[in-house]
């Protein structure tokens, strides 16, 4: 069986999005349990130098938004950095899964060897072709950035394990 680059990219990243949407409904559903303000939990960090929760998922999306529209050849949406609260970034989840969904078949299928170019930094790029930009550029980086989004809140008490990360079977 051979593996196509949608098999690779498109359903990862969305079961990946969609669980992290669930940890999110998990998170904001402690907080209303325990009383505590949402922005305590959506200000987290693990660390003082690491980002809080809400740029962890905000970042998981744009790697995953702009990463699939990379490998399609064409431009991702632009997407403000603007949410506030739990419900705001499952929704920017959810645009972000169906926007990964629309790209045709035709255009990311074949994308292996196509060269993609990446800003890194203010005035730097990277350019690889699709198969390395997608394994170990794309999938890394958007897995970090959910286990640190997921590890924030199982820190602040948030009741998730192992299932809640991967999903259902």
């Amino acid at each position: 069986m051979q593996l196509s680059m949608v098999d690779a990219s498109v359903l990862p990243l969305t079961r990946t999005l969609t669980n992290l949407a669930a940890v999110l409904a998990k998170g904001q559903a402690h907080a209303e349990a325990h009383s505590i303000d949402p922005a305590v939990l959506l200000q987290s960090r693990l660390y003082p130098d690491m980002f809080p929760l809400v740029r962890q998922v905000q970042i998981a999306s744009d790697i995953a938004r702009r990463g699939v529209a990379r490998l399609a050849g064409s431009e991702a949406p632009a997407v403000e950095d603007s949410e506030t609260s739990f419900a705001e970034l499952i929704e920017r989840l959810q645009h972000t899964i169906t926007f990964i969904e629309s790209v045709p078949t035709e255009q990311l299928n074949g994308s292996e060897e196509r060269l993609v170019t990446v800003p890194i930094g203010r005035d730097q790029t990277i350019t690889m072709p699709g198969w390395p930009f997608l394994s170990s550029f794309v999938l890394p980086n958007v897995y970090f950035h959910v286990t640190t989004a997921y590890n924030i809140l199982r820190h602040n008490g948030v009741v998730l394990g192992k299932r809640d990360f991967l999903g259902a079977s």
